[in-house]
């Protein structure tokens, strides 16, 4: 089990951060993998989530509107609920991107490029 306060989480969180908002959907996927499997509780729920909207975002690059939805909504409830963790990430502007993204995919309004999930850091 990673402890939060570890290097090696940290490491490995910014690089998953960063594969994310390079938009490197499936490394980034395979990196908070890794860190959702050493995980327990509520930090376990947030990568989840995030990992969840990572391969949606994956399934939207390839046609798949349905199934990235899908994903998305998942993964938007697992973080949403759990905004106050702190994992080093802006957790409600993420949640408030995502909302929007996914409310622009339901009523099937085109995307720009300001719809693209991204990270902030704290």
């Amino acid at each position: 089990m990673y402890e939060t306060s570890s290097n090696h989480l940290e490491e490995s969180l910014s690089k998953a951060y960063e594969l994310f908002n390079s938009q490197k959907w499936y490394e980034a996927h395979d990196v908070l993998e890794d860190i959702w499997n050493g995980l327990d509780g509520d930090e376990r729920q947030i990568i989840q989530g995030i990992l969840q909207v990572s391969v949606s975002q994956f399934h939207l690059s390839k046609g798949n509107v349905n199934g990235a939805m899908i994903l998305l909504g998942e993964g938007l409830g697992r973080i949403k609920t759990r905004q106050r963790i702190n994992l080093g990430i802006d957790l409600a502007s993420l949640c408030k991107n995502l909302e929007i993204l996914l409310n622009k995919m339901h009523l099937d309004l085109p995307l720009s490029h300001s719809d693209i999930p991204y990270i902030q850091k704290l």
